[in-house]
């Protein structure tokens, strides 16, 4: 068998690599990408801020025994719904009683004493002196028989408003102390949330405020993430700053018609408030470079400069912008990385109303 020499492999190899590129002839170049452009625009937005919160009843009080003694009885139970005037709690009356019917006899007493020497004034057989001092003894008397007809009456503890009881850290039989705390009492028919508020969203609040704006959308996201039915209102916001959180405690208040608040909950405030002509522009139209955040804003000359922007709040996909670009402008929002400053592009422009629609986020 006859072995080729290594000329006609050559020329073979040479043959072959012809072939291949006239079958598969190299690809044009790709043309390089237009660059798409918009502009910021102006529109109202709708801003909301989040707190965390704690909830509170408008009155939450403990119920203390005001006399010591032992507890005969407790007509309500934990969580139980009472109304003004409810007998809470009642601490052994007898004591009470006893001495209420003492110093009722006294008083009685004194009474008669007194109807006795007015009859003998008129005879003259005492001196005005003497039923005055008679009438003295029956108002100090009486005196004595009210107090202790109050202390009677301490002896029943009544709900001082419309509320919830809490535990009942006491129970039937137990000798409790003058002033011991016998449980809580919630009013839940209104509640007072309250959370701490940075020194620019307050000077931001105060100023719509001064110029009689639209108050800002009070809203409680509970902890399971759903939000509440009602809708609040700020209530009170508190007389200084904590110096060092640099926060102001506000307090919103929220109807609470089905009872589902309770004091001691925690939750996230949503403050929304709507901003008139604010200078929108979307996120991605932004880079950043030192901690600084800068879009390229193509001029009459279709020339891109580097400009620097402020932001003044940010939203899902935008920016709202205090300074930097003004409505109109033209800035780079695709083909950023394909642009340097001072470059001459050609772009295709499309309309912010186009570029607003497809954002996750859009204004209201």
């Amino acid at each position: 068998m006859r072995v080729p020499t290594v000329p006609a492999i050559v020329s073979a190899l040479v043959v072959v690599s012809l072939s291949a590129c006239h079958m598969h002839p190299e690809a044009p170049e790709p043309e390089a990408r237009k660059i798409v452009v918009t502009s910021p625009e102006a529109e109202p937005i709708t801003i909301t801020e989040r707190f965390v919160c704690q909830i509170h009843s408008q009155r939450h009080i403990k119920v203390r025994a005001l006399e010591r003694g032992y507890l005969e009885a407790i007509p309500v139970r934990e969580g139980q719904a009472v109304k003004a005037g409810d007998a809470m709690f009642t601490v052994t009356p007898v004591i009470y009683q006893a001495k209420l019917d003492a110093e009722m006899a006294e008083q009685d007493v004194a009474q008669m004493k007194y109807n006795n020497s007015e009859k003998l004034l008129e005879e003259k057989v005492v001196s005005k002196n003497a039923l005055a001092l008679l009438k003295a003894e029956l108002s100090r008397a009486a005196a004595k028989a009210h107090l202790a007809a109050a202390e009677l009456n301490f002896a029943t503890v009544k709900a001082p408003f419309d509320g919830i009881v809490d535990r009942l850290l006491e129970q039937q039989g137990s000798l409790v102390e003058e002033g011991e705390v016998l449980t809580t009492l919630s009013d839940n028919r209104l509640m007072w949330v309250y959370f701490n508020v940075p020194e620019a969203s307050y000077l931001a609040y105060m100023d719509e405020k001064s110029q009689h704006q639209e108050e800002p959308k009070i809203e409680l996201m509970l902890a399971n993430g759903k939000k509440f039915r009602q809708t609040g209102k700020i209530g009170a916001i508190e007389a200084e700053f904590n110096n060092k959180t640099g926060n102001i405690p506000f307090r919103a208040d929220f109807p609470n018609p089905e009872g589902l608040l309770r004091h001691g909950q925690t939750g996230t405030i949503l403050m929304s408030r709507v901003q008139k002509d604010a200078v929108v522009i979307p996120q991605r139209a932004t880079f950043q470079t030192l901690a600084k955040r800068y879009v390229y804003v193509v001029g009459k000359d279709d020339v891109a400069q580097q400009r620097e922007i402020v932001i003044e709040k940010e939203l899902d996909d935008l920016f709202v912008i205090r300074s930097g670009v003004a409505v109109g402008e033209k800035i780079v929002l695709e083909g950023i990385r394909d642009v340097r400053n001072g470059d001459k592009v050609e772009y295709e422009e499309r309309k912010p109303a186009s570029v607003m629609a497809h954002l996750k986020y859009h204004a209201e």
